[in-house]
């Protein structure tokens, strides 16, 4: 991004190139989907019997979760609980992930089918991979069968004994993007990003957890705007703009890329005012230039936020010459306050000021300059820390 559209303190200029245009990420055209009239209806009503049937299909109904020996729990999410397992049959190491079915009035929740298909849609090196789904015995239980990963990037940077170099967040940033970009091209937003749902394995990431992933579409249905972890929650979600899409998960991937470097959480807000505040005292309060649909935000007309007049991200760095200007340049595309996607509108505009696509972050000159992102075997690894639960 030029400094002509972030305020800063002095400070060494930082270089200039050229900016692609960065349409949305578009791979065909997409049938219109009709509008509905309730947002949580919107946000709830997948059509039940077409899901069912294509989980069904899926399902391996001739097996059994008896041919899966649980070893220990390894996790516990909003829509189940996660099980280290291992197959019977092969001796594979496999995640085991069992579905909560209590507090549905039909029998299989529709959230897990939402899961489980998005994750068969999305299927990439860098997405974590459904092998099948079984059910128990009495058909009340029924389980996600996925590749099994050593360990989180939340608890991988916990036990970490020095910070990250700058090859090996290239190295994980690419995956991530990686994953991102490949969903998006398949009309799918994530709407989970963060640290604990980033899977590695021998310095291979895979992107988890989809129960919050949703396929959209043109036009944009308005979907709820409580999703995705606080700390990693774009500003149109915060000001609850309206109508959302991919952006959402580009932001994230900011905050990420944040995390990485800094070593602690970007903008740890304990509430969405707080976190807002944080935002805008490490960016600059959104004006005009960089957001031209801010001043019209029904939150922001009803809401005085306090005024920060620069751009303090790269003093947040303990070493504010770790980062190249390159590097700079694509933190603040991805944290860009312009989403580029008007309310109403499924099109994403080409304006200098907007957030860069996952599509284009990927081509961006950071991942080109020195030092390049290591090979997967040479990524570090470090015991797990035995006091924590």
């Amino acid at each position: 991004m030029s400094d002509a559209h972030i305020n800063h303190p002095a400070r060494p200029k930082v270089s200039r190139w050229h900016d692609p245009g960065e349409p949305p990420p578009v791979v065909g055209k997409r049938k219109k989907e009709p509008e509905e009239n309730k947002e949580d209806k919107r946000d709830k009503d997948d059509d039940k019997s077409s899901n069912k049937k294509r989980a069904s299909q899926t399902a391996s109904t001739n097996r059994s979760s008896d041919l899966y020996e649980t070893i220990e729990k390894i996790g516990e999410g909003t829509y189940g609980s996660v099980y280290k397992a291992r197959c019977r049959e092969n001796n594979q190491l496999v995640a085991l992930k069992k579905l909560k079915l209590e507090s549905e009035t039909e029998g299989f929740p529709i959230t897990s089918i939402r899961e489980s298909i998005t994750l068969l849609k999305g299927k990439h090196p860098n997405v974590i991979n459904v092998q099948e789904i079984v059910f128990s015995k009495s058909l009340d239980h029924v389980y996600i069968v996925m590749d099994y990963m050593d360990r989180d990037l939340k608890s991988l940077m916990h036990d970490m004994k020095r910070p990250f170099k700058m090859a090996e967040i290239k190295l994980l940033m690419t995956q991530i993007i990686e994953a991102v970009a490949h969903l998006h091209n398949n009309w799918i937003i994530h709407r989970d990003l963060k640290t604990s749902n980033l899977l590695i394995h021998k310095g291979v990431l895979k992107l988890g957890d989809f129960g919050l992933a949703r396929e959209y579409g043109s036009p944009l249905k308005q979907y709820t705007n409580k999703v995705v972890t606080l700390w990693y929650r774009a500003p149109e979600l915060l000001l609850n703009t309206g109508k959302y899409s991919t952006p959402i998960d580009v932001w994230s991937i900011g905050c990420i890329f944040g995390e990485l470097l800094l070593q602690k959480p970007l903008f740890p807000g304990q509430s969405e005012i707080q976190q807002i505040d944080l935002i805008f005292k490490a960016l600059g309060s959104p004006s005009e230039d960089l957001w031209p649909e801010y001043e019209k935000i029904r939150l922001v007309q009803k809401v005085k936020f306090p005024h920060y007049k620069y751009n303090r991200l790269l003093d947040m760095l303990d070493d504010r010459k770790a980062l190249s200007d390159k590097g700079f340049h694509l933190w603040n595309k991805l944290l860009a306050y312009d989403p580029g996607v008007k309310s109403g509108s499924d099109k994403q505009s080409i304006r200098p000021t907007h957030r860069i696509t996952a599509e284009h972050a990927l081509k961006h000159e950071f991942f080109q300059e020195e030092p390049k992102p290591i090979h997967p075997s040479l990524f570090p690894t470090w015991p797990k820390d035995s006091s924590r639960s």
